[in-house]
């Protein structure tokens, strides 16, 4: 990344498969991200993890020894928070992480676990995390939503993520499902759709570091259709990272070819 850090200002960096994998940093991330830093560079993480609140996710780096504040993470939840408090809907509820109930601009959502009763009650529904996650659950959800269709919102688009021991299924792929088994419309959030990117550029506004060519923006991640595909969308420049996470030891070519996702620039590791 030093190598052509001179044509960018600003580097937005996924998490997973670029600075981690899992609770396990990348060797070098964390040097990479001082030595931009130290250029005068502008950084932030954009994430579609979306299980932790902000201040957990400023924990969850700090512990993978990254230092980034508050106004440097961008999480796909703080726009599915922004989404859900825009709606004319009461009585959320939400899958969340350990089925702990998520609290939401304020507000106790009930946990979508196994009765019944919330999936009928609730009048919107929100995807948190997919770690207690079931096949169980999938189908009282789709079934309310046959029954009287209301909004789902998808805080992580993502199918599958890399971890330690492989890939995991992710909420986007639970939203996919539903809107396939209800006909609904799902309002997902997170990269590549748009609004995870204006968050970024409204933080660049208020600090008059938005650059008038948004090419100067250098989108970092190891995925072609979110990442990548995410970055090109919103008009930024982007670096496609081969070493780690989903095409760690593969060909990219063959990707880049069979999806026609074409990243600005290859790098193996940051």
């Amino acid at each position: 990344m030093l190598e052509i850090a001179e044509r960018f200002d600003v580097f937005v960096f996924d998490a997973f498969g670029v600075l981690n994998i899992g609770e396990t940093p990348i060797p070098g991330a964390g040097e990479c991200v001082a030595a931009l830093r130290a250029l005068g560079k502008h950084v932030f993480v954009l994430t579609n993890a979306a299980s932790f609140d902000l201040p957990a996710s400023i924990a969850k780096f700090a512990k993978l020894g990254f230092d980034f504040s508050a106004d440097e993470i961008v999480t796909s939840r703080q726009a599915a928070e922004a989404a859900v408090d825009a709606m004319p809907v009461s009585d959320w509820a939400a899958a969340s992480v350990d089925d702990v109930p998520a609290v939401v601009n304020g507000v106790a959502f009930p946990v979508l676990a196994d009765d019944a009763e919330i999936y009928r009650g609730a009048g919107g529904f929100l995807l948190l995390s997919s770690g207690s996650w079931n096949a169980q659950r999938q189908a009282m959800l789709e079934a309310v939503l046959r029954e009287r269709p209301r909004p789902l919102v998808v805080a992580n688009p993502d199918l599958v993520a890399p971890r330690e021991e492989g890939l995991s299924v992710e909420p986007g792929w639970y939203g996919h499902q539903a809107a396939d088994a209800s006909g609904i419309g799902v309002e997902f959030h997170g990269k590549p759709f748009p609004s995870v990117y204006d968050i970024i550029r409204a933080r660049l506004r208020k600090t008059s570091r938005l650059p008038v060519d948004e090419r100067r923006i250098a989108m970092i991640g190891d995925t072609l259709h979110t990442d990548i595909l995410g970055g090109a969308a919103a008009g930024w420049s982007t670096v496609l990272v081969s070493d780690h996470g989903f095409l760690a030891g593969r060909d990219i070519s063959v990707f880049i070819a069979e999806t026609g996702i074409v990243p600005d620039w290859a790098v193996p590791s940051i």
